[in-house]
């Protein structure tokens, strides 16, 4: 999938690979010589970090580049633009699990994104990974809503959705065009 450039709001399912998804391009972008920042409250799961990790050399995994935005929402993205436009060929900002897990997220968070979507190099992917919610009203006809998703595309994120159609391994990724059928392995994804 070409994501260059892209700003993407990922709504996730609880517990169904998230983080995982985002490891799993940052260690794509980094095979490809390329930088990442990813930002969380807390670090991947050193696990899974390794498992995704596993096929990268040490020298190629130093190209990831990790920071906590624990405190003040609007200096973490200070912090994240400044090593955007300072280091070279970043090209995947993640920010993981960036906001609380319900209800709504707040209007100044979504000021700051979208400041950084306005102020991160055009070539970079940003990546912000939250859980979604379940439309109780059944009105959407989805069974998994972004939460601020009119927000978040106003802000200049797409709204993409990563689901768990039943028990097991496979996911859905719901993305404006159309959906795509996932395995999630040790190593990642796969079609």
């Amino acid at each position: 999938m070409e994501r260059s450039g892209l700003n993407i709001h990922l709504a996730v399912e609880g517990s169904c690979g998230g983080t995982s998804f985002g490891l799993h391009l940052a260690a794509n972008t980094i095979l490809d010589g390329n930088r990442v920042l990813w930002a969380s409250s807390d670090m991947p799961d050193a696990k899974r970090f390794k498992q995704l990790f596993s096929h990268l050399s040490p020298v190629e995994s130093s190209r990831f580049h990790a920071m906590n935005f624990g405190g003040r929402f609007d200096r973490a993205i200070d912090a994240i633009l400044e090593a955007a436009n300072a280091l070279p060929s970043v090209s995947l900002i993640v920010l993981d699990d960036w906001c609380s897990t319900s209800g709504r997220i707040p209007a100044k968070n979504i000021e700051q994104v979208k400041r950084m979507a306005e102020n991160a190099p055009s070539e970079t992917t940003l990546l912000l990974v939250s859980k979604g919610s379940i439309d109780a009203s059944g009105k959407s006809g989805e069974p998994l809503v972004a939460r601020g998703k009119d927000a978040m595309e106003s802000a200049g994120y797409e709204t993409w959705r990563l689901l768990r159609p039943n028990d097991g391994a496979q996911r859905t990724l719901s993305i404006p065009n159309g959906e795509h059928r996932l395995i999630i392995e040790d190593s990642g994804f796969v079609f």
